[in-house]
């Protein structure tokens, strides 16, 4: 951040060296902003022209359209022996690629894939650990200008349908099998079925493994099936197409809770562009660096760390649970392979904090400089945790942002002071801002998190949406020519911000609205308590039940849905003491586990629509959720005790 400072001032494009200045000029003087990231990170493209189209409003902004590029190009500059990608699985054995490899391999894949027939703007699906292969395949498929899209090997056969159907996708990528927990599970069946269903495919790769089913040719003997080891074995030159800014590059999934998940495009300019912008001056990642982030392919983490390579760094991805063989998996990954920076989800560190964890005791953390965290809200327990626990001197960077834009809008900033429970600053570009309920910006606050400028890597469309009107109900419908992003936000005077949790979720009592976020906070520091989600029922017709599920992973067959002795009156209690009177849950309900949706998010949204009254059939699909088991339980809990009515959850 302070090179790229050093290099406006230099050229003249900005004079200041604070970074409020500098944010201030970016959202304000966006064209000229943006100009000087290409040039300052040497876009490689064919044209100049405007950056910004005159008069583009947040909805329908077009970026740099007279300028031609690849994703793939900038991956072409960096040193062939340089390391590009590390990866391992839960046996812990590590593979690595060079640069040059990566480069032949995905060569060779895409000139497989051309043999095939895939051309600009086809789709390519993958259902994928988070492996190399995985990278390969998405350079390939970008280097082409065909569109990838991607779904983690546990998602549910229908969650995936509902996913790739829609796209029609010509060309699917799978792993024969992948491993969890110690288990082997076989995708065979899985990737027959979709051949069955997805009418468009004319190919399928198999990724094979040293475990799972016999490979076999699919029914009616439709698709082709193809090796992986078959597509490597041709011409090894990369030769990336170049293409408009705004052409797609890939295609992410909203969650699919409520409804058909709808597929953002995102475009290849964009998310170049944001990518670099975050990973390497927020982030400050850079070619000597190990860049990690725990995620599958099924979350949009998962590209934002394929953006490590767009800076020339070493990405480092696993494959596998985060505790397993046991509870230092991770910490002691990060020793050995020397990983800089260690991203990975709020709850996964606030479960090393409930469990004691003290990883810097037992490996050598040294090389860690930043931890990066996003998911949901992190505490300021939880980045108390990570300073003592890791390493006095970690910078500790919470991250907001979404699968919508494929990058965070709130999050670190190496120039600045770190808070405990509050995100640094609002990132370079993105013009955030907290609306009250009039829609004018407020500070100090609790209001609607909104962004009243275009960013980049906002999606260029949602598949299938002619005319662009699933796209402006979704962001643009409630406030005129901004975006709304559904979460609540309190943007601090000294220009950090407080992420508090669906604004759709709100506990709104006697007319006191909060967020989720403190009241969850409160609930997980009690003892024993693994998980919870929170519900207020209250509406246009008045004040309802606010209804607080509790998960217990000890908890005893017997125990029934009051849970153990005490447990109830002690969370009132706590509730309370800590949040406030009014915010004393009226139902209190205890189960083993609680569902979320596939990429980790309490599932708020649909148990409300469920306690209001309406179908739990209706409302969500089981192949929506990582714990269907956990969403049956949960939803037969809650007719029993009269809180929900309607059909069973079930499949479409």
């Amino acid at each position: 951040m302070t090179a790229f400072l050093d290099w406006l001032n230099e050229t003249g494009a900005f004079l200041g060296h604070d970074y409020s200045s500098l944010w201030r000029w970016s959202v304000n003087d966006l064209a000229e902003f943006w100009t000087a990231l290409s040039r300052y990170f040497e876009i490689t493209s064919s044209g100049e022209g405007p950056a910004l189209l005159a008069g583009a409003s947040v909805e329908g902004a077009r970026w740099f359209p007279e300028v031609r590029l690849n994703y793939v190009d900038r991956i072409l500059r960096h040193p062939a022996d340089r390391v590009a990608v590390v990866a391992w699985t839960e046996d812990g054995s590590p593979r690595q690629l060079t640069y040059g490899d990566l480069r032949a391999q995905a060569g060779a894949f895409a000139n497989s894939l051309r043999e095939r027939g895939v051309t600009t703007g086809d789709r390519v699906v993958a259902i994928l650990p988070n492996s190399i292969e995985a990278v390969i395949a998405l350079l390939a498929v970008s280097s082409i200008g065909a569109v990838w899209s991607t779904c983690a090997p546990e998602f549910g056969l229908q969650g995936i349908c509902d996913r790739f159907v829609q796209i029609r996708p010509k060309v699917l990528i799978a792993a024969q099998a992948y491993q969890y927990r110690g288990r082997t599970f076989d995708l065979m069946d899985k990737v027959s079925a979709l051949e069955e269903r997805i009418e468009s495919l004319l190919t399928t790769v198999i990724v094979q493994t040293e475990v799972g089913t016999a490979l076999r040719e699919p029914a009616r003997g439709r698709p082709e099936r193809v090796e992986w080891g078959q597509m490597l074995a041709g011409d090894r030159s990369l030769e990336p197409t170049g293409v408009p800014f705004d052409h797609p590059l890939w295609i992410l999934y909203s969650s699919g809770t409520t409804g058909p998940p709808k597929p953002l495009v995102h475009g290849h300019g964009g998310i170049v562009l944001e990518h670099l912008k975050a990973v390497h001056l927020h982030c400050d990642v850079s070619s000597e660096d190990r860049f990690f982030w725990y995620t599958s392919t099924g979350w949009m983490m998962w590209n934002f760390l394929m953006g490590g390579l767009l800076v020339g760094s070493t990405i480092a991805c696993y494959d596998g649970h985060p505790a397993w063989p046991d509870a230092d998996s991770l910490w002691r990954a990060a020793s050995d392979l020397g990983l800089t920076f260690f991203g990975t989800s709020a709850p996964y560190i606030e479960n090393c904090r409930r469990n004691g964890l003290v990883p810097k005791e037992h490996f050598d953390l040294s090389a860690i400089r930043s931890v990066g965290s996003t998911g949901a809200p992190l505490s300021p327990e939880g980045f108390e945790w990570a300073t003592s626990a890791i390493g006095d001197d970690v910078l500790v960077g919470s991250i907001s942002g979404g699968t919508d834009v494929c990058t965070g809008f709130l999050g670190p900033c190496p120039l600045l002071p770190v808070y405990a429970g509050e995100l640094q600053c609002r990132m370079l570009g993105a013009a955030v801002e907290s609306y009250d309920e009039s829609g004018h910006p407020i500070t100090d606050r609790v209001g609607e998190l909104v962004l009243t400028r275009p960013l980049p890597s906002m999606p260029i469309a949602l598949y299938g949406d002619e005319g662009a009107a699933r796209l402006h109900e979704t962001y643009f419908a409630k406030y005129d020519g901004v975006w709304t992003h559904g979460d609540w936000v309190r943007i601090t005077s000294r220009g950090g911000a407080v992420v508090l949790g669906r604004s759709d979720a709100t506990l709104n009592r006697d007319g006191v609205r909060m967020g989720t976020a403190e009241f969850y906070r409160v609930v997980e520091s009690m003892p024993d308590v693994t998980d919870c989600l929170v519900v207020d029922t209250s509406g246009a017709s008045g004040r309802g039940q606010l209804v607080l599920v509790v998960a217990m992973a000890e908890l005893e067959p017997d125990a029934g849905a009051a849970g153990p002795d005490g447990l109830v009156v002690r969370i009132k209690e706590a509730i309370r003491e800590r949040v406030s009177p009014r915010h004393v849950p009226d139902v209190v309900l205890v189960v083993p586990a609680l569902p979320h949706t596939l990429n980790g998010k309490r599932l708020e949204v649909p148990f409300k629509r469920i306690l209001a009254g309406e179908e739990p059939g209706r409302v969500i699909s089981r192949s929506a959720v990582d714990d269907p088991h956990a969403l049956d339980r949960l939803v037969d809990l809650l007719r029993a005790q009269g809180l929900a009515g309607g059909d069973p959850v079930h499949d479409a």
